[in-house]
């Protein structure tokens, strides 16, 4: 009888339709209904969706999509506020049963996280967490397996709903090497398209291209990156340092566009008043601000400057965001303004004086 052998794997856990699960948790007269959640949970008002159970998905309705847009998709759908404080309390519990296993937890956020194991049955060990989070909380969550992070999450694409997936060298080139370059982790619909126009189309052709002329289409670090990407190399060790914000945001949907640059102003300075707050109760300064305008009907463009030195001082990050709104053309209607302060990332802290 063979012996397995006990190796090191990336487990990638990730809840199913997190926010809607845990709001049918709540209303279970809504299980096998379309339930969109945004917003105040009124599709008059303008909001975008946060999430859509399967049964919404099912008529076009995405995250991100405007609430009224999604209403237009299914009528017959059902309206819910966002609930924040709701959504971090069955978080919590979910990663407090996942830290009941003999594993590393990495949080990435809300609904989901990588593993770090080693053992000769992964997918056992998946099927043990699997079950362990439905019967803790009554959810179901998918788990990818992989050789290293990148795979573990792409694996899980491949595992929802509420499956289990194994993604590894071994059969990387038979899974994704066909599929197009935007189902690679990091790569959106902009770079997609970009890659398509140089000639690259799959995951494959991507692999095989030169990294010296994606260097010279994408950057010298971001063209070759995306070629090792296409190959399905990454990194495999999972810590268990906690998730730790990136930024902290503020944004305001305006129910009546604004056009009034003044009026706009007004607002930037007040949201960024707000993210101050959020950045002192964070402890940490922030290194970068950016500003986001949605302009009518749905068109959304993001400016951002770094600060001439870490800051917590409200007055600094307000000057900040009102630059950055200069950068914008505010000829047109506006019916978004969000501020973002940014932190230093870890490897950023570490190499700055």
């Amino acid at each position: 009888m063979a012996v397995r052998e006990r190796v090191p794997w990336v487990l990638h856990v990730d809840l199913d339709q997190f926010i809607a699960a845990v709001e049918v948790a709540r209303r279970p007269e809504l299980r096998g209904k379309p339930v969109v959640v945004g917003g105040t949970g009124d599709p008059a008002e303008r909001a975008v969706v946060a999430t859509a159970s399967y049964e919404a998905r099912e008529f076009g309705i995405r995250s991100g999509m405007p609430l009224r847009t999604a209403a237009k998709r299914c009528p017959d759908a059902i309206f819910l506020a966002t609930d924040a404080p709701a959504y971090q309390e069955v978080s919590d519990r979910v990663m407090a049963t996942l830290r009941e296993f003999p594993v590393v937890v990495e949080v990435l956020g809300w609904d989901e996280a990588f593993l770090g194991v080693t053992t000769d049955d992964p997918e056992a060990l998946a099927a043990d967490i699997r079950r362990e989070v439905t019967e803790e909380t009554g959810l179901s969550c998918s788990v990818g397996i992989g050789d290293n992070k990148l795979r573990a999450k792409l694996a899980t694409g491949f595992a929802k709903p509420a499956g289990i997936f194994r993604l590894v060298q071994d059969n990387w080139w038979d899974v994704m090497a066909e599929r197009p370059t935007d189902a690679l982790w990091g790569i959106g619909t902009k770079t997609t398209k970009k890659l398509a126009e140089a000639g690259y189309h799959t995951v494959l052709e991507l692999a095989g291209a030169d990294a010296a002329d994606l260097a010279a289409r994408f950057g010298p670090k971001l063209g070759p990156w995306y070629r090792i990407l296409a190959g399905g190399i990454g990194d495999a060790e999972v810590t268990a340092t906690p998730y730790i914000a990136r930024s902290r945001s503020r944004e305001t949907t305006f129910q009546q566009n604004l056009t009034d640059p003044e009026a706009m102003a007004t607002e930037v300075a007040a949201l960024a008043k707000r993210v101050s707050q959020d950045v002192a109760d964070e402890g940490r300064p922030a290194a970068r601000v950016a500003v986001k305008v949605r302009f009518a009907p749905f068109q959304t463009h993001t400016h951002s400057v770094t600060l001439p030195a870490r800051t917590s001082d409200p007055a600094e990050i307000e000057k900040a965001a009102l630059a950055v709104l200069d950068m914008f053309d505010l000829g047109r209607p506006v019916r978004l303004l969000g501020v973002r302060a940014e932190f230093l990332s870890s490897a950023e802290r570490s190499v700055s004086p």
